[in-house]
């Protein structure tokens, strides 16, 4: 149980982080070593990570850190 909540946990700061500074890039909105988003963008982040979670977790069984920390039955 406490592994599936970990996993969880990294699973949202992996796809917050990495999808973040791709969006941020792909918009111009990366300076250095940071990103910001606002507006229509944060809305694009957010779908973003709820379909990460639903299409890994549906269809690819198991998201990435679900799979390093196996907790996917």
């Amino acid at each position: 149980m406490v592994r599936r909540v970990i996993a969880a946990i990294l699973d949202f700061i992996t796809v917050f982080f990495v999808g973040g500074f791709a969006i941020a890039y792909a918009t111009g909105n990366a300076s250095g070593g940071s990103f910001k988003l606002e507006g229509s963008t944060a809305i694009v982040l957010f779908v973003l990570i709820a379909v990460y979670f639903f299409v890994f977790t549906r269809f690819l069984g198991g998201t990435l850190w679900q799979r390093i920390l196996r907790t996917r039955r």
